[in-house]
C-alpha cells in the first residue's frame, strides 16, 4: 500500500483541481474565495485588505520542494473535504490552494499547505479527523501584498517571484524595513487545474503593515 500512495496522491491532487476547473466553468456558480478590498494599487503589486477567514492547515516539516509539500499537503486535506471529518461530509470547493512557506533558516523550510473554509461554516468547519494531523487557522482581518504572475508556479521561479514583489514593496513603502511582517516568510496561491496550459493565474502574498493611511490595522 506504500507504494501505490504516491500515486493516489497524484490523482486526488488532479481530481481536486478538475472539479475546480469545472466550478469555474461560465454556466457554474462562482467559486467562493475569501473576501478582501482593494486599498492600493500599484504597478506590479496590489495592496488588500483581508476580512477575517478561516483556512484548513496541513503542515509539512522538512520539506526541500515547493511541489512536492504542496502535493502532499493536499492530499490530506483533501481526504478532509471528501468526508475524512467528524460529520463525514462533503465540504464546498473553493480557491486558491495557498502554500505558506516559512523560512527559519536558509537550509530550513516549513510549508502549510491551506484551503479557504467557506463563510457559509461561520468559523465552525467540520472537525477532521485525527490521523490527517489537519489544523483550523482562524485569521484576523490584515493586510497582504499581492503580485500575480502567469505560467505554473514551480521551485524554480517562486523565489523569484516573492523577491520581485519584495523590490516593489521597498520601492513604494520608501523603504522601510518593518513594511513586510514576518521576513522569510511568504504564500504562493494557485487558481487554475495542472491541465490549464495558458491564461494561468497565481499570486505570491506577503503580510504587510505600515499601510494605516490607506486603512489597513496595526496590530
Amino acid at each position: 500500500m506504500q507504494r501505490q500512495q504516491p500515486l493516489f496522491i497524484s490523482i486526488a491532487y488532479y481530481f481536486y483541481w478538475f472539479l475546480l476547473f469545472l466550478a469555474l466553468l461560465p454556466d457554474s456558480n462562482a467559486i467562493e474565495s475569501p473576501q478582501y478590498t482593494v486599498v492600493r494599487s500599484e504597478p506590479g503589486v496590489e495592496i488588500r485588505l483581508y476580512k477575517e477567514s478561516s483556512w484548513m492547515s496541513a503542515l509539512v516539516r522538512g520539506g526541500t520542494s515547493f511541489e512536492k509539500s504542496t502535493k502532499d499537503g493536499f492530499h490530506r486535506l483533501y481526504q478532509y473535504i471528501h468526508g475524512t471529518n467528524l460529520n463525514s461530509s462533503e465540504l464546498t470547493i473553493t480557491a486558491p490552494v495557498l502554500t505558506s512557506i516559512t523560512s527559519p533558516s536558509p537550509h530550513e523550510s516549513i510549508y502549510a499547505v491551506r484551503l479557504y473554509m467557506s463563510a457559509n461554516y461561520g468559523g465552525a468547519s467540520p472537525q477532521p479527523k485525527p490521523e490527517l494531523n489537519l489544523v483550523l487557522d482562524k485569521w484576523r482581518s490584515h493586510c497582504v501584498a499581492v503580485k500575480k504572475f502567469s505560467g505554473f508556479a514551480k521551485d524554480d521561479n517562486i523565489n523569484e517571484e516573492m523577491e520581485a514583489l519584495v523590490t516593489v514593496l521597498g520601492k513604494i513603502s520608501g523603504g522601510k524595513p518593518d513594511s513586510i511582517e514576518g521576513k522569510g516568510s511568504y504564500s504562493i496561491a494557485q487558481f487554475n487545474a495542472p491541465s490549464r496550459l495558458s491564461g494561468r493565474l497565481n499570486e505570491v502574498w506577503m503580510n504587510v503593515s505600515g499601510f494605516a493611511a490607506e486603512g489597513c490595522p496595526s496590530y
